[in-house]
């Protein structure tokens, strides 16, 4: 059965997967155990006991199930499968015993080149203040493959809370849904819409069980997966016109993408490898430190990833400067925030 994308079967679809997800979930848990994908207490975790980690391949499965209900079979779409299950993966791998960075790096490299080379997804061109950028080989690869590794690796390193990632990414994928439908005027016809509403159902049944305190872990597999479905559906989505601006993909993911430059820039600061020295100093860590619970954590960062949200939408509908004056307001207030805490630099403390 294939259905049209359409506003009277979006429920119908985040159901499906939702049902999916919540069934699949605990089967990966027991898994977990078996196989031996945990993740145990250390000094950089926040969990106390060993924690299953491939909650993501119940979220895979759960989109695949989804998407041959109710999507269609195009050669983006199966680049996209095959790329998603490389990188899918090489995260699993990582999830029973740990490998170096830079092979998860090539892996998420493969994915990328597959979903560029095999499905002829890239960026072509690009307008910036008025000036459009045409892209010709190879750099319309290049750019593609910096822009995609950027969302893919921004949405991994997020995954530091419970429901953290998983949160992040279905406010993402909400927002773009809510875009496509004032762009399309309610028809949600799209390969990128169809990916989202999956993966919020898909989302939503891992959340039941990873939001605070959380029983299962989306694992580097899940992360990974879902970063390679977020930068997709933007790329995408910029193509056909959902998107009329790559900036609105990236202002709904402001909260990740400047916490990942934050930590290059603190890791540069502290003279040590930006990409393979993971610390404590993230956002999350930060909004822990000032006392805050992890539920209380979750929902601030939640409100601030909904706000930048609300005014992507706002420049879809057209509200350009209006949108921008927000975009600058929120900037300015995360900013300040930002100063508050140690998440670039430690602050001095007061005696």
């Amino acid at each position: 059965m294939r259905l049209e994308v359409t506003t009277t079967n979006i429920l119908l679809m985040i159901g499906a997967t939702f049902l999916f997800s919540l069934i699949l979930v605990p089967v990966f848990k027991k898994v977990a155990f078996h196989i031996g994908a945990l993740d145990y207490p250390n000094q950089r975790r926040l969990n106390k006991v060993p924690m299953p980690t491939i909650g993501g391949l119940a979220v895979f499965f759960s989109f695949l199930l989804g998407y041959m209900i109710f999507g269609r079979g195009t050669t983006e779409m199966i680049s996209i499968l095959i790329a998603s299950f490389v990188i899918l993966m090489v995260g699993l791998i990582d999830d029973i015993k740990p490998i170096s960075a830079k092979y998860q790096f090539i892996g998420q490299t493969i994915a990328v080149l597959i979903i560029m080379l095999y499905g002829h997804i890239t960026i072509d061109n690009l307008t910036i203040l008025g000036h459009t950028f045409v892209f010709d080989a190879p750099w319309n690869y290049i750019v593609t493959l910096i822009f995609m590794l950027g969302i893919i690796n921004a949405i991994d390193l997020s995954d530091g809370m419970d429901g953290l990632s998983s949160g992040i990414s279905i406010i993402y994928f909400i927002t773009i849904v809510v875009i496509a439908s004032i762009i399309g005027g309610g028809k949600l016809g799209n390969m990128d819409t169809t990916i989202a509403i999956l993966m919020i159902g898909s989302l939503l049944g891992f959340l039941v069980y990873n939001f605070p305190p959380a029983k299962i872990y989306i694992g580097d597999s899940g992360s990974n997966f879902m970063g390679l479905m977020v930068a997709t559906t933007a790329l995408y989505g910029f193509k056909l016109a959902t998107f009329t601006s790559l900036l609105i993909p990236l202002a709904i993911l402001a909260t990740p993408i400047i916490d990942v430059l934050f930590s290059i820039i603190r890791r540069g600061l502290k003279k040590k490898n930006p990409f393979t020295t993971p610390d404590k100093e993230h956002l999350h860590h930060q909004l822990l430190k000032m006392k805050f619970s992890t539920r209380v954590s979750l929902i601030i960062i939640y409100i601030i990833n909904l706000l930048f949200a609300g005014v992507s939408i706002l420049y879809a509908l057209g509200e350009i400067k209006y949108a921008i004056i927000l975009y600058v307001a929120l900037m300015v207030v995360f900013l300040f925030i930002v100063l508050k805490t140690d998440i670039l630099f430690p602050r001095r403390k007061e005696k």
